[in-house]
């Protein structure tokens, strides 16, 4: 009813013509800036409500991604640690086998390149289903979101239609440029510890030391997996951030009496009107 009677005073704003400014401009924004606020006041609890409840339902998408990207992780530290076990050059043989000759050196070290390429191949494979995973839970549970936050909403359906939508086309896209870092620093690693082991065809690669190459393995090891983990790490805000504004989006929280009050302060009462009248 209390808005029924502010929207007829607003009225004559509506129309084509410009508004009439009243004889008391002053009074007339005080007045106005009363009944505003008493409309707000009743739309608070109510605006309150649902932006928890939509909060509550992004929340629960958060919840739902978040073992994906578990998996992730667990899969890049297990198969950095089975790396770290086919590349194991410490030991009497193999420094036996460095410091032979050159002949037995460059076989050890020719094993060791074809190693790297052949596990940086596999890790690949057993990788790629994880993240394929990832791209398509995204698409179902922000379906599932879609449901579920729809009743909840003040936003018009074709509105909250469009906000699911691009975030569903967002993080989709932010699952798939992830997964293609992941391949591409598993590229480097492969060149980087093949470099590694490329003391071949020379008679210094007699001279190595398996110390200091199991040192090598490790380091480069270790950067590929916490460079992967803070992206992954990224990939995670990044959800955090696209679901809180689309919750601005589709549930703001209430707006503050402050929000409002500068407008009344203004001199032109055309802005001041315009802005009530939004």
């Amino acid at each position: 009813n209390n808005m029924n009677k502010f929207l007829e005073k607003l009225r004559p704003l509506s129309g084509s013509e410009a508004p009439r400014l009243p004889q008391d401009p002053v009074g007339m924004r005080q007045q106005l800036q009363e009944e505003l606020e008493e409309v707000k006041a009743r739309l608070q609890p109510y605006m309150a409500e649902a932006h928890e409840l939509v909060g509550w339902n992004l929340e629960g998408l958060r919840q739902q991604l978040k073992p994906y990207t578990m998996d992730l992780m667990e899969q890049v530290a297990l198969r950095v640690q089975e790396l770290q076990e086919q590349l194991r050059v410490v030991g009497e043989d193999t420094k036996a086998q460095l410091l032979g000759g050159v002949d037995e050196a460059r076989a050890l070290l020719q094993g060791l390149q074809s190693r790297v390429v052949h596990h940086t191949g596999r890790f690949k494979e057993l990788f790629h289903p994880y993240a394929e995973s990832l791209v398509s839970g995204i698409g179902r549970h922000v379906q599932e979101l879609h449901r579920s936050v729809t009743p909840h909403a003040p936003a018009s359906p074709a509105r909250l239609s469009r906000c699911v939508q691009v975030l569903s086309r967002k993080l989709t896209l932010k699952a798939k440029a992830l997964h293609a870092r992941i391949q591409q620093n598993l590229d480097q690693l492969r060149e980087e510890l093949s470099r590694a082991f490329a003391g071949t065809g020379t008679e210094e690669g007699a001279g190595l030391d398996p110390q200091v190459l199991s040192e090598e393995v490790r380091q480069r090891l270790q950067a590929f997996r916490q460079d992967t983990y803070l992206q992954i790490a990224a990939f995670t805000r990044a959800i955090d951030q696209e679901t809180e504004e689309v919750q601005q989006q589709l549930a703001p929280p209430p707006p503050g009496h402050s929000a409002f009050a500068p407008e009344f302060q203004q001199t032109d009462s055309g802005k001041v009107l315009s802005k009530l009248q939004a």
